[in-house]
């Protein structure tokens, strides 16, 4: 089954007076690129976080937000009471010089920079232990939103790859006439010009023989047709990490169908060429 890169997941649980919320959206992306937020409380945990993630993950651009609320008790903070005392000592000498009550200066004080901070407090092993579990969720409930769009996208991806074979088909069946055609051009255009009289019949037969090697098809046309029956293949192999050899396979058949539209020669081959170029730019940037 093809799984997509793109998703969002979201889960929040309440345990031990916290509440864990997180949401994880991804988006394509040749490799693993991870913007993650985390709260103060988390940072120690960040690298198996971080681990965690890839692991579940594997390819894309991942934004990973988590918020931790405190539930029924404050939240711890630190006075700093050397620096009020600081404060207070240049505020007493200012007001002696000003002649101000400094009575009632404390609350002013504690409004001051840095005089209240946030208490560097982490997450006990308990705590993190229920954190996991809310991560874990929101990366299955991504996992599984990547799965039914996968599927979605390899019967979309199966059935452009079935036009493709269809275009090649067609080709095959035009391929005798375009040689037909061009070798009678070329002997009309001979005639015109030069004369029928004047012809080389052996000379024209050599040059004939090296232009209609050089603009034949017939090599890329068995190339396509493999890379499509492995493309087949590949996308219903159960390996996870197969987007990167699709892409590989899509660039080999994005050449071989340049190469056919750059022989042909041929406004009915062409018209196949276009077709096949059409659903073969639809799957390119999918993976």
């Amino acid at each position: 089954m093809l799984k997509s890169m793109t998703g969002f997941g979201r889960a929040e649980q309440t345990a031990n007076e916290k509440t864990f919320l997180v949401e994880i959206k991804a988006l394509n992306g040749k490799q693993f690129e991870l913007q993650l937020r985390l709260p103060p409380l988390l940072r120690p945990y960040e690298f198996e976080i971080r681990n965690i993630l890839q692991e579940n993950l594997v390819r894309g651009t991942i934004d990973c937000m988590v918020i931790v609320k405190q539930n029924g008790t404050s939240k711890p903070v630190n006075i700093n009471t050397d620096l009020i005392k600081a404060y207070y000592s240049q505020i007493k000498t200012l007001a002696a010089e000003l002649d101000i009550d400094t009575n009632s200066v404390l609350s002013a004080l504690l409004r001051l920079p840095e005089v209240v901070t946030p208490t560097n407090d982490i997450l006990s092993e308990p705590d993190y232990e229920e954190f996991k579990k809310v991560l874990l969720e929101a990366l299955n409930n991504l996992n599984q939103h990547r799965v039914e769009e996968g599927a979605v996208l390899q019967q979309d991806l199966s059935i452009r790859i079935r036009k493709i074979n269809e275009q090649e088909e067609e080709i095959l069946k035009l391929e005798p006439n375009r040689k037909k055609r061009i070798k009678e051009e070329i002997n009309q255009l001979l005639e015109k010009n030069v004369g029928k009289e004047n012809i080389d019949n052996n000379r024209m037969e050599q040059e004939l023989i090296y232009y209609m090697e050089k603009i034949d098809i017939h090599e890329e046309q068995i190339r396509l047709r493999q890379h499509c029956e492995y493309f087949t293949s590949v996308i219903n192999e159960s390996d996870e990490g197969k987007g990167k050899k699709l892409s590989f396979i899509l660039q080999e058949i994005g050449r071989e169908i340049n190469t056919t539209g750059s022989k042909a020669y041929d406004a009915d081959i062409q018209k196949c060429v276009v077709t096949m170029k059409t659903n073969w730019k639809k799957q390119r940037n999918r993976f």
